[in-house]
């Protein structure tokens, strides 16, 4: 499920629709990001981050998104999956992203949520703006977010998981 919206998300219910949509799963990993409290992590000198606008191309945005959570299906045994990404005004400690998958194992429920977190920073088609004490401003993309990108070009990592024993817990 890939949902584009404005209102918050309840990360109890997304997690149980997970358990019910994949009911054999032996694992479900979720990330939730919060948008950050920026004017924490200013130096001082820089004006204070008030708030967070996020703008996208309506279906061109859940085009991409289902694009990447394809990608992680054919990757690796996903069950179920859901994300969700806010549009909007957002404050500090706002939700902003929702990824949760259920998987057999726990190896590829991890690499598909972590594979979906990394794609949608640098390739998911939304625009982020700033607003501050002195004004507004587009936030660029940064380079760590395109270099993780890296260590997917291969399926290596499909390995590690791939190869996880089944051990009971």
């Amino acid at each position: 499920m890939i949902l584009v919206q404005t209102q918050d998300f309840d990360i109890a219910e997304q997690y149980r629709s997970l358990r019910e949509e994949a009911a054999n799963a032996g694992a479900i990993a979720t990330f939730t990001g919060l948008v950050r409290e920026f004017y924490e992590h200013n130096s001082g000198s820089e004006p204070r981050v008030e708030a967070l606008f996020l703008e996208h191309y309506p279906g061109m945005t859940e085009k991409a998104l289902a694009d990447i959570e394809a990608q992680a299906r054919a990757r690796w045994d996903v069950q179920a999956c859901r994300v969700i990404h806010r549009v909007g005004e957002l404050r500090g400690g706002d939700q902003i992203v929702y990824v949760g998958v259920a998987s057999t194992h726990r190896g590829d429920a991890f690499a598909a949520a972590e594979f979906i977190m990394d794609y949608l920073k640098s390739r998911a088609p939304f625009w982020k703006r700033q607003s501050t004490t002195v004004g507004a401003q587009w936030i660029e993309s940064r380079a760590a977010d395109e270099a993780a990108l890296e260590r997917w070009a291969t399926k290596e990592s499909d390995k590690i998981s791939k190869s996880e024993p089944d051990v009971p817990h």
